[in-house]
């Protein structure tokens, strides 16, 4: 057989390979997710319900949802388990100092002042600044002089009746 023609049957059994190769390491993650599950850890079921580890046996879990709330699920409806401070900070809405963590949105909060006030006076006694925009008048009168300058310097067309020989 020519080797051309089996070109796309090698293509697309290594397409096959890849995906299923990826598939089986995304469930062998899962897995030893579940598998060092302890007590005290906060999870998130496939369901979507937020609950904290309380008991972790061979194929079962028993979840603490609430005060006198137990529920009992298979390992494998657990989706995630969760950090302390994600927890926390979903279910209890207790955020830690996030001060740190946050990049701030302009560049004003970078430089923190001990006087406000006085920023704020200097902030509005600045001149107004120009920021290259101009009015539609300026953009009008901008053109037609280009246009006018590049018509000078375009030597001129005649049809051909010129008395210079």
């Amino acid at each position: 057989m020519n080797t051309l023609t089996l070109l796309p049957f090698i293509v697309l059994i290594a397409a096959m390979f890849l995906m299923t190769r990826s598939a089986k390491k995304k469930q062998q993650q899962a897995a030893n997710m579940r598998n060092e599950l302890q007590p005290g850890s906060g999870v998130r079921t496939i369901g979507g319900m937020y609950a904290t580890v309380k008991e972790v046996n061979e194929d079962t879990v028993l979840l603490d949802a609430g005060p006198g709330v137990e529920l009992l699920f298979a390992k494998n409806a657990i989706g995630a388990v969760l950090t302390d401070d994600e927890y926390n900070r979903i279910v209890h809405g207790i955020e830690h100092d996030l001060k740190s963590d946050v990049v701030p949105d302009d560049a004003s909060s970078l430089t923190e002042s001990d006087e406000p006030a006085a920023d704020a006076a200097a902030a509005s006694d600045d001149k107004a600044v120009d920021l290259g925009k101009k009015d539609a008048d300026d953009e009008q009168a901008d053109k037609a002089e280009s246009a006018e300058a590049k018509a000078d310097d375009e030597p001129k067309k005649t049809d051909g009746d010129s008395d210079a020989k």
